[in-house]
């Protein structure tokens, strides 16, 4: 086997789609992880909000990366969700301990598998999680969904750490901006009473300021090819065209 080992976690919607259209090199094996079939890759199915997922998500990894001699392998985690939005005392209980699981926990546990089944690998190796300007300001209604990207930001920046002193794995967080894609539709449909701010995505998308996910998609490829710190936190609305270009 040869070229590029891609994995990326919710393939078949949203960022984590347009990640899979947008690989950069080609010939690269693309696979999704997904309850969903992806149309950009192959499909490894999976639903990340049971716990049970995830040792069998890992013995796949073990085995596809046996007797690999390609170049590079990367594992993007872009799987999430925004559901149930409002107050954590009303939304309904399991669909909060879903969230919590898929936002939370699944990140760190798939983070730690791919670092610990790669780490005798003497490839290029890139681990890339997704967080959101929720991790760090209060939206009412994201009780979870903000827990959890706070969580990934900080697991990327301590895995980044031990990587950089025991390993060889490059851990990044990106948060890509507000995106044209099913997440913003659900939350224009929530209500006023469930999501206070909704207005403030309402005006974005009524003034074409949603990016385009294929655009971003292809920013955040070619972030790694970037000189950036191991464990960084990158939010693309500040850096600049020219800085993911080079």
């Amino acid at each position: 086997m040869g070229g590029s080992l891609v994995w990326i976690s919710g393939a078949s919607s949203g960022i984590g789609a347009a990640m899979a259209r947008t690989v950069p090199w080609k010939g690269a094996r693309v696979i999704g992880i997904s309850r969903r079939p992806p149309e950009d890759a192959e499909h490894l199915e999976f639903d990340l909000a049971d716990p049970d997922s995830w040792p069998a998500v890992g013995e796949s990894l073990r085995q596809e990366l046996a007797g690999f001699d390609g170049e590079r392998v990367v594992f993007v985690h872009a799987a999430g969700t925004v559901d149930p939005i409002g107050s954590a005392a009303e939304v309904d209980a399991e669909a909060y301990r879903a969230n919590v699981l898929l936002n939370s926990a699944a990140p760190q546990a798939l983070g730690q598998i791919f670092l610990a089944v790669t780490q005798d690998l003497a490839v290029e190796r890139h681990l890339v999680m997704f967080t959101s300007g929720a991790a760090k300001t209060v939206y009412r209604g994201w009780t979870s969904y903000g827990a959890g990207k706070a969580a990934v930001e900080q697991w990327v920046r301590t895995a980044g750490a031990e990587q950089t002193a025991k390993g060889g794995v490059r851990v990044l967080a990106v948060a890509p901006g507000t995106v044209d894609t099913t997440m913003q539709q659900r939350l224009r449909e929530s209500t006023d009473d469930s999501f206070p701010q909704r207005q403030k995505f309402l005006d974005l998308h009524a003034s074409g300021k949603l990016s385009d996910p294929d655009e971003v998609a292809g920013r955040i490829w070619a972030l790694l090819a970037q000189d950036l710190a191991n464990g960084e936190v990158v939010d693309l609305r500040q850096l600049s065209d020219s800085s993911t270009s080079r």
